[in-house]
C-alpha cells in the first residue's frame, strides 16, 4: 500500500465532504441531512423499487428502512407493494407524494444553483479543468466500485451476461454468431475444480463476465470474456483477464490460452499488450481466426 496515495485520497475526501455540504445537518437548507435528500432524489418522480435503491446506493437494509420511514413520516413518499394489482407483495417500491414531488423539484433547482456556486469563482479555463477532472474522477471511482467474484454459471445474472455476450459478438462478427456452430461450453466445466465463471457487478448489477476451463495435461482455457458498454473503457476487461489468470495460477497451471475472432480488434490488442503470443490453432472453433497463449508466473 502506497502511504502517499492513501493520504491523498483521505485529503480529497475531507475536502469534498466539506465542499458539498455532506457535514451539514440540513442539506441545502431543506431541513434534512444529505442521506435523506439523496434518497429522495433517487426515488424520483418515477418511483423506485426498494431493492434497487439499496443496491444503487450501497446502503444497509436497516439504515435504508430508517431513511424511508423518515421520509414517509414527513409525507414525502409512500412505500408499498411494487405491483398494486396483486403481484408479489414482497417486492416493495417507494413513490413520491405530491409534497415529495414539489420537494424533489426544489432540490433539483437548488442543486443547479449549488453546482454553479462551485464553478462561479473560477475562470473559464479553470472551470473546464475542474469539470474535466471531475469526469475523470467519476470514471475511476466507478471502476473501483466494480467487483469481480465467482458465480455459478446457472445463476440468472451469469445467464444474462452470456446472452449479452452472444448478442454483442453477433453484431460484431462479419457473419453473425450462431451458438450452435460454436464449440460448446458446458456449465459443469465452469464450476470448481473443473473451472470457474467470474461475474463483474456494479451496484449489484452484472456488467461483465469471464470463465476459465482447467484442462488436464493442457493449458487452462479462457472463455466468454465480455464487458458491458456501461463500463467499457474502465479497465474491467483487463481486470477480468487478470483474475482468470490468477485463478488458474493459484491452482497450479503454468499457461493459459484462448481463441478470438478477427473482428474483436480491441480484445486482440488487449491480449497482445498483456503478454499473450499468437500460436497455431489448438481447436476447431468455427468463429476463431486467432489463437493466443500466455505463460503464467508462479
Amino acid at each position: 500500500m502506497n502511504s502517499e496515495f492513501v493520504a491523498a485520497v483521505r485529503r480529497f475526501n475531507r475536502t469534498v465532504t466539506q465542499r458539498v455540504g455532506a457535514l451539514d445537518d440540513e442539506y441545502m437548507a431543506r431541513g434534512r441531512p444529505l442521506a435523506q435528500a439523496r434518497l429522495l432524489w433517487e426515488i424520483g418522480p418515477g418511483g423506485a423499487e426498494v431493492a434497487a435503491l439499496r443496491a444503487r446506493l450501497g446502503l444497509d437494509s436497516g439504515y435504508l428502512s430508517r431513511l424511508l420511514r423518515t421520509l414517509e413520516s414527513d409525507g414525502l413518499i409512500t412505500v408499498g407493494p411494487a405491483d398494486q394489482a396483486g403481484g408479489d407483495a414482497r417486492v416493495r417500491a417507494a413513490a413520491l407524494t405530491d409534497i415529495g414531488r414539489a420537494e424533489w423539484a426544489e432540490l433539483d433547482k437548488r442543486s443547479d444553483t449549488f453546482a454553479w456556486s462551485i464553478l462561479e469563482p473560477l475562470t473559464e479555463q479553470r472551470r473546464e479543468r475542474l469539470v474535466a477532472a471531475m469526469a475523470e474522477v467519476e470514471r475511476l471511482l466507478i471502476a473501483s466500485m466494480v467487483t469481480i467474484e465467482p458465480c455459478p454459471p446457472g445463476d440468472p445474472r451469469a445467464r444474462a451476461c452470456v446472452r449479452a455476450y452472444a448478442r454483442d459478438v453477433a453484431m460484431r462478427f462479419g457473419d453473425g454468431f450462431d451458438p450452435a456452430l460454436s464449440n460448446p461450453v458446458h456449465d459443469e466445466e465452469l464450476v470448481p475444480p473443473a473451472g470457474v465463471f467470474l461475474l463483474a457487478t456494479l451496484n449489484a448489477e452484472p456488467v461483465g463476465c469471464g470463465a476459465v476451463k482447467l484442462h488436464h495435461d493442457a493449458p487452462a482455457e479462457i472463455k466468454r470474456v465480455w464487458v458491458s458498454d456501461t463500463v467499457r473503457g474502465l479497465g474491467i476487461g483487463r481486470r477480468m483477464l487478470s483474475e482468470l489468470e490468477r485463478y488458474a495460477t493459484e491452482r497450479g497451471w503454468t499457461a493459459v490460452r484462448l481463441d478470438t475472432n478477427r473482428h474483436l480488434t480491441e480484445a486482440i490488442a488487449m491480449y497482445r499488450s498483456t503478454g499473450y503470443r499468437e500460436i497455431e490453432a489448438y481447436n476447431t472453433e468455427h468463429y476463431a481466426h486467432h489463437w493466443f497463449e500466455k505463460h503464467l508466473a508462479p
